[in-house]
């Protein structure tokens, strides 16, 4: 039961690695529409690194945001913490991997293999959640911004980058919690006695045995 938990929190940490970096790259973290004539019509989209924008007939115009200092606080607190969680889920998935009791990578031994399995699940379950939090925090501006009525901007809404995001948390933190569950579900507290402990045990009944009859 621990080795399938583990393979499931280990193919897990992958996809979730995978659509979390789909998630940054991707340009869609919120759309807008601009109505206007057919010729005019226009979609406007961003994401934390650039601004693009999309006519009728299909063609793309993208702006790289140019001053870091110029960006709002919360887009740059959204570019750190995704990048660091891209980080911690590449190490949670390479220690998850050492740490796999179906591999013979690393040590031998199933409870040092334990401990590197449970550091791979918290590294994993750390990923998710620096991932979920400015996926969370952008959607949240999002809508602060579309339901004011005061602000005079251009009004978007989420994208689909931002359920990507959500989608690669919950499979990160999933994997790095299966991963723990195996790790601790694994070490019952038995004792295993070897073949000496065996003999010695055996012998030990029988002469006690004969002393008792000798004494009798």
């Amino acid at each position: 039961m621990s080795a399938a938990l583990e393979i499931t929190g280990f193919l897990l940490s992958i996809t979730s690695w995978l659509i979390t970096g789909s998630c940054l790259a991707n340009n869609s973290w919120k759309v807008s529409t601009v109505a206007g004539s057919v010729i005019t019509s226009s979609t406007l989209y961003e994401n934390l690194w650039k601004a693009c924008a999309k006519d009728s007939t299909g063609v793309s115009n993208c702006r790289d945001f140019e001053s870091l200092l110029a960006l709002p606080g919360y887009v740059q607190g959204c570019r750190a913490l995704m990048i660091v969680s891209l980080l911690l889920g590449l190490a949670g998935v390479i220690v998850a991997l050492l740490g796999l009791k179906c591999t013979k990578i690393g040590s031998g031994n199933e409870q040092t293999k334990g401990k590197i399995a449970l550091t791979g699940g918290v590294c994993l379950i750390a990923s998710g959640l620096c991932c979920i939090i400015p996926v969370s925090w952008y959607a949240y501006q999002i809508t602060q911004e579309f339901y004011n009525p005061i602000y005079g901007g251009t009004k978007y809404e989420l994208g689909p980058a931002l359920y990507m995001g959500w989608g690669g948390a919950i499979l990160a933190i999933l994997g790095g919690a299966f991963l723990c569950c195996s790790c601790t579900g694994g070490q019952k507290g038995y004792k295993y006695a070897g073949p000496g402990q065996r003999n010695q045990q055996n012998i030990y009944k029988a002469s006690s045995a004969g002393e008792t009859k000798a004494y009798v």
